[in-house]
């Protein structure tokens, strides 16, 4: 497969059916055996699912089209939406019909739900971290495989911004580009170009050293310059460096910890990307709960 003209071969707004079918094939397979031997066909029940701990959550749609998806005909209703804090105790989605069709879509559904409220949650804390100042609060490529969509979009919901979706809406030069092989001229050959057949498309440089950001604030074309593990005090100097410029923004990457957000944001820098928004955001607690009968 040529990956360098690969297209998507559905709509993007397929995707997250696409997850759905995946996870629910993945977990029901031949049959719920547990309902479909315990639970009498004709039982009906109603459940809502639940928030264990204060977050923010996201999913909420996506966990509410598992139910409907494994039965039409449950009466699925949201009762909170995307994007909302919420405090421990809060009722999410209210679900009632079928108590077999319930119990079969209870984990998937939870999964995504606590899943993408994990990221929500921790993406909120961090924007929290670093309120008062001018710097946002970047999430990076670091997603699970198949869930970026989602995983982005939960960012979104906890208050963050999104960094590049994929290879496609952004160039991001590093070191490992060898780029800089030819000097400043060929790199400046290189933006010109992408800018010409691809206008949409910005242009992102990672740098390492100060001296390095000097050279690179000569050229034109630049969107954005990642200063990559520098110090607080070199943070402090490259936006000094590039002055009363709207352009290129800078963003602080590589080693970020969640106790040294303001002190990097107090240093002037435009945003703060961390992987760990995504790779490393705990689940929220939340489970689904049946009404008393």
């Amino acid at each position: 497969m040529n990956f360098q003209n690969l297209t998507l071969q559905f709509p993007m707004q397929d995707h997250s059916a696409i997850l759905i079918e995946l996870a629910l094939a993945e977990d029901i397979g031949e049959g719920d055996v547990t309902s479909l031997y315990f639970i009498p066909e004709e039982r009906q029940a109603c459940a809502f699912v639940a928030v264990r701990d204060d977050g923010v959550v996201s999913g909420v749609e996506l966990a509410a089209r598992v139910f409907r998806v494994v039965d039409s005909a449950l009466d699925v209703e949201i009762l909170i939406a995307d994007g909302s804090r919420v405090a421990a105790g809060a009722l999410l989605i209210r679900v009632e019909g079928s108590a077999r069709s319930i119990l079969t879509a209870e984990r998937v559904a939870l999964n995504f739900l606590q899943r993408l409220s994990g990221v929500a949650t921790l993406t909120a804390r961090y924007v929290e971290q670093v309120k008062g100042t001018r710097t946002q609060i970047l999430d990076t490529r670091k997603t699970t495989p198949g869930y970026r969509l989602l995983e982005k979009q939960a960012v979104l919901h906890g208050g963050g911004t999104n960094h590049r979706l994929g290879l496609y809406d952004r160039a991001m030069v590093k070191d490992n580009h060898l780029a800089t092989e030819g000097g400043l001229e060929l790199l400046q050959a290189a933006i010109q170009r992408l800018k010409l057949e691809k206008p949409g498309v910005e242009v992102e440089l990672e740098v390492d050293s100060l001296e390095q950001l000097r050279r690179f604030l000569s050229l034109e074309g630049v969107d954005y310059i990642l200063l990559d593990n520098m110090s607080l005090e070199q943070l402090r100097e490259a936006v000094a460096l590039r002055g009363e410029i709207t352009k290129p923004q800078l963003e602080a990457s590589g080693g970020i910890t969640f106790q040294a957000l303001l002190e990097i944001a107090n240093t002037g820098v435009d945003f703060i990307s961390s992987g760990a928004l995504t790779h490393s955001a705990p689940a929220l607690d939340i489970g689904l709960d049946f009404e008393p009968t």
